[in-house]
């Protein structure tokens, strides 16, 4: 799995165990529901999920839940606030089903001096952010449009697009794709039949095929 991570490909296994020392990596296993992270708090390092997946969150103050990304396993999460040490990290981090998360420091790369191999490793790292970015541009497009269906059509597009196949399949459930959309739950099931009846997709469970 290390292999397919950004930060860690094309590295042979001891340049692999080095940058992990580097790193200060730790693994840690998380139950269902069990939060990695809330709210206020700081955030000094950031994580790799290795098994299940992460939900990285925020809740509005009537407890609304927006979902900022579901992270699967081989994907990065918190880089962004563990680079600018935020003393309260403004989002909640969850393990809704049990995950094991390897969590990494940026202390042995921030200021790499002459260690060539440190240095390599940071500018990996910040090559992530920039990638990160992008990501976080796709989500944009998508909460940008104004009705539910323009959401779905351009979420549905995105996710067909990565997986280059006609029928593919979302790490969302229900309840996660409507927080990932910041819609109702109810309208979302509602809106994705109507989609359905009129032939513009066919879907079970978390599995899509646009048509034609």
């Amino acid at each position: 799995l290390l292999r397919r991570v950004p930060l860690f490909a094309g590295l042979s296994a001891v340049e692999r165990a080095a940058a992990l020392s580097l790193l200060e990596a730790g693994i840690h296993r998380y139950g269902r529901g069990e939060y990695l992270h809330r709210m206020g708090e700081p955030l000094n390092h950031f994580g790799l999920v290795l098994s299940g997946n992460v939900q990285v969150f925020t809740d509005d103050f009537e407890g609304n839940r927006m979902m900022m990304a579901n992270v699967l396993p081989g994907e990065t999460f918190g880089e962004s606030l563990c680079y600018l040490e935020k003393p309260a990290a403004p989002v909640n981090i969850l393990s809704p089903t049990e995950s094991d998360v390897m969590w990494l420091r940026l202390t042995g790369i921030r200021a790499p001096g002459a260690d060539p191999f440190a240095f390599s490793l940071f500018s990996r790292f910040t090559a992530m952010l920039a990638a990160r970015a992008l990501d976080m541009n796709e989500r944009i497009q998508i909460l940008s449009k104004m009705s539910l269906r323009e959401k779905l059509c351009t979420f549905l597009s995105e996710w067909e697009k990565r997986s280059g196949k006609k029928t593919f399949t979302v790490p969302f459930d229900r309840a996660t794709l409507a927080a990932y959309l910041a819609v109702n739950r109810t309208a979302l099931s509602r809106e994705l039949s109507a989609m359905q009846k009129e032939g513009l997709i066919e879907f079970y469970r978390s599995s899509f095929k646009i048509l034609r």
